[in-house]
């Protein structure tokens, strides 16, 4: 049987899911309750099925009537591969029955990124003319998390070209945030996390430029990984016809915890087909094993940036968690860079990334003198105007900019261990599907267009520094807030622990209402 792709236009729904009625198989033989298993990390189910509680094919099949029940009202996994996925589930079984394991995610069922090659899936970005464009070949992470034992149900839904912070294009239709069906999940892996929060994947793999792993993870309340930039290889991550890869993008995991992300990196961080016959990546350990004497600095908020009260006294609060933990926290220390003049680089680097741009209209907007550009405007649509066709020269002396930046971080972590600051200005927020010039975000009293909002995942991109996206629990309005653990270049394993230990005194993933927890 051929892989289901959901073409149809799905359109945002209101309400939540009905949990009356949970799914007929029942995994669960040692006392292993339902809703435990569809919220559990993939650590947990990769153990789980080393030691034969539970065997692939049961898990597969039960996750399959998950998405089968609970994805009409999220549309989040937008490509089916389920009968490939029962096989592969059945091999995985029959090969633990000899006494082999494949790999640390033997028989763990996940879904990807639609942006991702999956052979004999559709790859399209959202983009209607590529609907037909079937992989022939595996993604590089997708070859190695499928060595390692995973097998893939199907793929998560992105908004056309990955270029925004919703989900939604005319191939797939719109998906819903698990938590408030009325708002976006993120983007561009709003799917990916979609799928996550409610329990119908046991682990997610994404990509970020401009937040699109972090900003889904604090959108919808899961973990994300934005890795030091070339560790993980991002072949079979591109634009149809394209193979080399983009300046700042990255690609990651996406988990229901820490130990998630740790195992996926794991078996994904390695030179790239270019190093790979002269380079070994080595990542050191975590800095800390533990909070005490942990050195963290906190940015809850940046003059020149729109951020909620709420979001920044959240960061505020986790410094104070930690500090009676026994971690050194400062509200005060910060690299020896202009924050403004970094949010510069990062949009001018960003922009001739080629990956995100603004949207035609834009352009047009300004050719035709609906809206003006002064020479000296540092906002984002002058940046991304002007950067439209930066010449290689120009590139350059951003990129000079970017490397002392990054030498001034280097500097910076060697006094502190990680900083802690927001992601975005807001929680998730209500769909808006209005043409991009005429979107107004809202944060706390101020109005915002949607692209003023790039300078906190920035922060890390530019620098190729990792940042783990946690959850540090609900808002007022009970929505996620998610924050950032950046750390310095090549300590991805620092910040990953760090979002451990921090789950140890705040509480980590908590699945939302409604999907059979």
């Amino acid at each position: 049987m051929n892989p289901i792709s959901r073409h149809d236009s799905l359109s945002a729904s209101g309400g939540t899911a009905d949990s009356s009625c949970a799914p007929s198989i029942t995994p669960a033989r040692n006392g292993l309750a339902s809703g435990e298993l569809a919220f559990s990390s993939a650590t947990d189910l990769a153990q789980l099925i080393q030691r034969k509680q539970v065997s692939s094919l049961e898990l597969t099949q039960y996750y399959i009537e998950r998405i089968e029940q609970f994805d009409k009202v999220l549309n989040a996994v937008v490509v089916r591969d389920f009968e490939r996925a029962l096989e592969a589930a059945k091999l995985a079984d029959e090969s633990l029955a000899r006494g082999h394991r494949l790999g640390s995610l033997h028989g763990v069922p996940m879904t990807i990124k639609e942006a991702f090659d999956v052979s004999g899936l559709p790859t399209t970005w959202g983009v209607p003319e590529q609907r037909d464009n079937l992989a022939l070949d595996d993604a590089t992470v997708v070859e190695h998390l499928k060595a390692a034992g995973a097998n893939f149900m199907g793929k998560t839904n992105v908004p056309l070209r990955l270029a925004d912070w919703q989900s939604y294009n005319d191939i797939y239709g719109t998906t819903n945030n698990p938590w408030d069906t009325q708002r976006s999940p993120g983007g561009s892996s709003g799917g990916s996390a979609a799928a996550l929060a409610a329990g119908l994947t046991g682990l997610e793999f994404a990509s970020d430029i401009a937040g699109s792993i972090r900003n889904p993870s604090h959108f919808c309340g899961v973990y994300g990984h934005k890795p030091t930039y070339g560790i993980v290889p991002t072949l079979g991550h591109n634009p149809l016809g394209v193979v080399s890869a983009p300046d700042l993008n990255v690609v990651g995991p996406m988990g229901r915890s820490a130990e998630d992300l740790e195992l996926a990196l794991d078996v994904v961080a390695a030179p790239d087909r270019f190093r790979s016959s002269g380079w070994r990546l080595v990542l050191p350990p975590p800095k800390a094993r533990t909070l005490r004497g942990l050195r963290v600095a906190i940015w809850p908020k940046e003059d020149f940036v729109p951020t909620s009260v709420e979001i920044s006294d959240r960061v505020q609060e986790v410094g104070e968690v930690l500090a009676r933990a026994g971690a050194v926290v400062c509200d005060l220390a910060r690299p020896e860079i202009s924050p403004r003049q970094s949010h510069n680089t990062y949009l001018n680097l960003l922009a001739s990334a080629g990956l995100v741009n603004l949207p035609d209209e834009y352009y047009s907007a300004i050719q035709s003198g609906a809206a003006e550009l002064d020479a000296n405007d540092g906002s984002l649509l002058a940046v991304l105007t002007r950067a439209r066709v930066l010449d290689h020269r120009s590139w350059s002396d951003h990129d000079e900019a970017r490397t002392n930046d990054r030498l001034r971080w280097r500097a910076f972590f060697n006094d502190w261990d990680v900083v802690i600051c927001p992601i975005s200005a807001t929680t998730a927020y209500e769909h808006d599907h209005r043409p991009r010039l005429e979107r107004v975000l809202t944060v706390d009293t101020a109005l915002t267009s949607h692209y003023e909002h790039y300078f906190w995942v920035g922060l890390a991109t530019v620098a190729y520094l990792p940042s783990t996206a946690f959850p540090s629990g609900l808002s007022r309005d009970g929505l996620p807030i998610g924050l950032q653990i950046i750390g310095p270049e090549y300590g991805d394993r620092t910040t990953i622990e760090v979002a451990r230990l921090i789950a140890q005194e705040l509480g980590g993933f908590q699945a939302p209402p409604g999907f059979g927890a």
